[in-house]
């Protein structure tokens, strides 16, 4: 049996991995200080929404053609030359740091610039991982894969706390230049195998594959709008800024290790994964892991204790880790390779839908009813979200191995290519 030292020695997945450490580190750091400073700048609870939302909207608009131009050229240059437009969008923040403007408008059309790289940086990247590896080993590469991601979410926001006590130009010109630094392993991949790619003129039909796939495969429909309720509702990460200020009453640094706190927890989780992956019990475990991040979204909500805070944010992003590990199983191993890209695109939207929306939607809230009541609200609506759709999609109940997934792909896969025979 492949073990994760075995798959860390495939120089493909090393590369693809360094590439994740240094773009996702750089994303955090931005996030986590553009959330801090258009929250300083007004004091406002709803800008912090306003720009989980700029950065969301690019997502649905370019989401038909995000994935078909994930499917049409190469996938490592296309994840290049976005990881660029990232950079160039730490740029202008730069520019904005140090003029000092007095004014938050400029950032959310900043926002909506750097979400509209990440719309089409996102389909392209994410459908690198089934190219690089085998389906066997699939799994423990999207284990490191998300272990990567998830230690950067520990980095980025740490540094991005202390970057900012200097100045928050410094922190976005260090960001920009992890974007930059992430292209060069990125375009050093070789491929396990080659994708079929898209030879077409670009067509609606085409374009829209994605969303047909989504609509008539169950259990892909079922995972990724299981994090798009969930995490929509249980949005608590992105009013950490107000919460730190407003209701546990500390700096920047300790806002930082706030920030920070989801990445230990699910850091923590990604390692158990890497080591221990999910064998049995895939949906069950899925599920669960969904209804233990809305109740600590709950603990969340209603402390005024830093070190509760702290512990409750650990302990949600672990759970957070488990399904996300188990979601970002199911969909590439239940797509076929020349559809992966548009595939992604959609599930992007989604993803996109649960963070940045779900930032709007919790800015709206604190706005409306308070923090306390906004955020564990929403965990609590995640529990039952959680619970219905174990009644809503038996499949996903039902799922026991993540090799089902591939059997029941190549099944469906055979008899549309016997039926077009």
């Amino acid at each position: 049996m492949t073990t994760t030292r075995d798959v860390l020695r495939q120089p493909s997945v090393r590369r693809y991995l360094v590439s994740t450490a240094l773009a996702s580190v750089g994303l955090n750091l931005l996030v986590t200080v553009l959330f801090k400073q258009a929250f300083d700048l007004t004091g406002n609870e709803l800008d912090i929404g306003w720009i989980g939302l700029a950065q969301f909207v690019p997502a649905v608009l370019l989401v038909l053609v995000s994935g078909w131009v994930a499917d049409r050229f190469d996938r490592r240059r296309v994840t290049a030359l976005f990881l660029l437009a990232r950079a160039l969008c730490a740029g202008a923040l730069v520019a904005y740091s140090l003029m000092d403007v007095g004014r938050v408008w400029p950032l959310f059309g900043i926002a909506f610039a750097f979400g509209a790289a990440d719309a089409m940086l996102s389909p392209a990247r994410r459908a690198i991982p089934p190219l690089i590896t085998t389906p066997a080993d699939f799994p423990r590469v999207i284990a490191l894969w998300t272990a990567t991601f998830t230690g950067a979410a520990i980095v980025g926001p740490v540094l991005g706390g202390f970057l900012y006590s200097v100045g928050p130009e410094v922190a976005y010109a260090v960001a920009g230049g992890l974007e930059l630094l992430a292209i060069v392993p990125i375009l050093r991949i070789v491929y396990v195998r080659e994708p079929g790619r898209l030879t077409d003129r670009p067509t609606l039909s085409a374009a829209m594959e994605g969303l047909r796939f989504v609509r008539r495969t169950p259990l892909v429909l079922a995972a990724i709008s299981l994090d798009l309720f969930a995490v929509l509702f249980g949005g608590a990460v992105a009013l950490i800024p107000a919460v730190a200020s407003e209701r546990l009453g500390v700096g920047d640094i300790a806002y930082g290790w706030l920030r920070a706190a989801p990445g230990v927890g699910a850091a923590a989780m990604a390692v158990v994964l890497a080591v221990a992956p999910v064998r049995r019990r895939v949906g069950p475990i899925l599920l669960a892991s969904v209804a233990v991040f809305g109740l600590g979204t709950v603990v969340f909500g209603i402390t005024r204790s830093y070190t509760v805070a702290f512990l409750a944010l650990v302990v949600l992003s672990a759970a957070d880790m488990v399904s996300m590990y188990i979601r970002g199983s199911i969909v590439p191993l239940a797509t076929p390779d020349d559809q992966l890209g548009r595939v992604t695109a959609v599930e992007g939207v989604f993803i996109g839908a649960s963070n940045e929306l779900g930032a709007f939607e919790s800015g709206v809230a604190a706005r409306a009813v308070g923090l306390p009541w906004a955020i564990a609200g929403g965990g609590a609506i995640t529990m039952l979200i959680a619970i219905s759709f174990a009644w809503l999609f038996p499949s996903l109940r039902r799922l026991d191995t993540f090799s089902e997934i591939t059997a029941e792909r190549d099944r469906t896969t055979a008899q549309g290519t016997a039926s077009s025979a």
